[in-house]
């Protein structure tokens, strides 16, 4: 697919200066001089940030080595296809990018609901510190997988080169939204991933964990009920609930490959093993860890208030 090819090429070349700019003012941002004693900590760290930049490499790479192999998978579905019946070219677009953000929202919620793809996940996440660059802190692996959530998309007919090219021109916008300089944007809120959105899912705060899977919309997340807005009271703090003392880069990438096998070698039988695999992180045969669900209930059941029983025996009057 040359033509794919091409018009990545293009991208590359328009959007590499435009990223170096919006960075460059975030780093002007966060470096300019404060009269606050009490700022909070800087978000640019240079082995942070060269974490980044590095696990963008390899994730590029991973992907040009698997790419003639995934795309082959495409093209075999879109060809065992009826074919798509849109022929309004805007339509055609317009349907493309709604579906493949509704493939790509299914794609992230399961890297956050099963430890196999958590393990993958998981490097996206593992910054203590949120700016522009955090955009770039890939998933090194997940091209070898991201694709099968485009096979459907295939196979009704939109062609492979248009799903690369679509996914491609979101993933700019994915990028742009790892900011602390953008508030809350009105009504935008409402249908658009916005940086207040994801700020609260790369929080580890446990009102925000596992929330705004979305990409470029937020409907999604509202109409499966993992949406959470950004909250005046719960400022993130980012990183992960538990977080990695060694910051080299093989153990940024594989660490959570390394608690999976701890996990394998307890004297457990091979369903159990297999649940650690498959099972939510944070899930343990006998209760000692929590997944975000537990930790969410119980902070819920914390933060109820108790029902008020008056001892006079009278009913308590509503306000």
């Amino acid at each position: 697919m040359p033509g794919t090819y091409e018009f990545e090429d293009f991208l590359l070349k328009v959007s590499t200066p435009f990223y170096l700019l919006l960075i460059c003012v975030e780093i002007f941002l966060t470096y300019r001089p404060s009269h606050h004693h009490d700022s909070p900590r800087a978000s640019y760290n240079f082995k942070d940030t060269l974490t980044n930049a590095s696990l963008m490499l390899l994730n590029g790479g991973v992907d040009l080595l698997f790419r003639t192999a995934y795309v082959g998978v495409l093209i075999w579905f879109y060809n065992m296809g009826a074919g798509t019946s849109i022929t309004n070219p805007i339509f055609y677009w317009f349907s493309l990018f709604l579906l493949e953000d509704l493939a790509f929202y299914t794609l992230h919620y399961v890297d956050h609901h099963s430890r196999l793809f958590w393990a993958v996940h998981v490097t996206h996440h593992s910054s203590e510190h949120f700016n522009l660059t955090t955009g770039f802190r890939s998933s090194v692996f997940q091209p070898l997988y991201r694709f099968v959530y485009f096979i459907p998309l295939a196979l009704i007919g939109f062609n492979p080169a248009d799903i690369i090219i679509m996914y491609s021109l979101t993933q700019i916008y994915g990028i742009i939204v790892h900011t602390e300089y953008v508030g809350k944007l009105g009504w935008l809120e409402y249908i658009f991933v916005t940086p207040s959105h994801h700020r609260v899912h790369h929080a580890s705060n446990v009102q925000y964990l596992d929330k705004n899977m979305g990409m470029c919309l937020i409907i999604w997340d509202r109409i499966f009920g993992t949406f959470q807005e950004e909250l005046e009271t719960v400022p993130p703090v980012y990183g992960l609930t538990k977080p990695i003392e060694n910051t080299t880069l093989a153990h940024t990438v594989l660490h959570e490959w390394k608690e999976i096998g701890h996990d394998f070698k307890q004297n457990t039988n091979l369903r159990t093993k297999l649940n650690y695999l498959i099972k939510a992180p944070g899930w343990s045969h006998d209760g000692s860890r929590q997944t975000t669900k537990n930790l969410q209930t119980h902070l819920a059941e914390q933060i109820t208030p108790e029902p008020f029983i008056r001892t006079d025996g009278q009913q308590p009057t509503a306000i």
